[in-house]
């Protein structure tokens, strides 16, 4: 059973794959501060919940944002985890997945490991010319070509950093929640022009960018697919039009083919 593991700003993300199916995820919260000790606390719990003896863990993947939180979780895989894993836990990142895709941006060291991994794990899927947005702390446009190339992408900053701008940075804006969309784009109350802002904004952002793109990519509209992950993706992705598919679970997905292909290698 492989347990892939996706540290993000925010949020880290957990799967479990058996027999190459996903059967299970979980979100938690990143805190910077955990120690090893007490991720393998947080999973135990976890494993005890589900029935599932920690044993049954073969295979760990792992892909990060945060440096400190990678060290705590790597810390606590090996100490708790590694006795039965049939082949090193892999850490991913721009040197060890050269076999998998080609970086041919001009620093490739400092590509994230998840926009990797969400580029690897779209071109198994599409095998075609892709824009890969993914709705998270910060919204990152990945390009991969049709050869399976990393090309680069935008970053730019994500709703909830955006709706904290807000309230924060303004006397009269309160906090809302954008779960529930505006009534149309002319916001006849200050709530309702916050949320036109931002869900109808943030997709005429996506639409502009993904237009940008296709442009520069030379493709034309039906030789460039557009698909969206992250936690935020399906708030969105109703106020875009240009994105085609939602794959809520990319990246784990991306961790499960580099781990398989690991494993073939080994």
């Amino acid at each position: 059973m492989l347990l892939a593991i996706d540290i993000g700003n925010s949020h880290t993300v957990i799967g479990l794959f058996k027999n190459d199916l996903l059967i299970g995820q979980w979100r938690f919260k990143s805190d910077r501060d955990v120690t090893a000790d007490e991720l393998a606390i947080h999973l135990h719990g976890l494993f005890s919940l589900i029935d599932l003896d920690p044993k049954e863990i073969t295979g760990i993947s792992l892909a990060s944002v945060v440096p400190t939180l990678q060290a705590a979780w790597i810390a606590s895989c090996r100490k708790y985890l590694s006795a039965n894993l049939e082949s090193p836990l892999m850490a991913v990142s721009a040197e060890n997945i050269t076999e998998s895709i080609q970086i041919i941006t001009d620093h490739p060291e400092e590509v994230g490991a998840d926009r990797l991994v969400n580029s690897i794990a779209g071109w198994q899927k599409y095998r075609c010319n892709l824009v890969i947005i993914d709705f998270g702390t910060a919204i990152t446009f990945d390009c991969v070509s049709a050869r399976c190339e990393y090309l680069g992408g935008a970053i730019l900053p994500g709703i909830a950093i955006a709706l904290d701008a807000l309230s924060s940075r303004t006397a009269q804006l309160p906090r809302i929640d954008v779960s529930v969309g505006p009534e149309k784009v002319i916001g006849t109350s200050t709530v309702q022009a916050m949320k036109s802002g931002i869900l109808h904004g943030y997709g005429a952002l996506v639409d502009g960018m993904t237009h940008k793109i296709r442009q520069e990519m030379g493709c034309a509209v039906e030789e460039l697919k557009v698909i969206a992950t992250g936690g935020m993706a399906h708030l969105i992705a109703p106020y875009a039009h240009s994105i085609e598919e939602l794959e809520p679970t990319l990246t784990l997905e991306g961790l499960h083919f580099i781990h398989s292909r690991q494993q073939k290698n080994d």
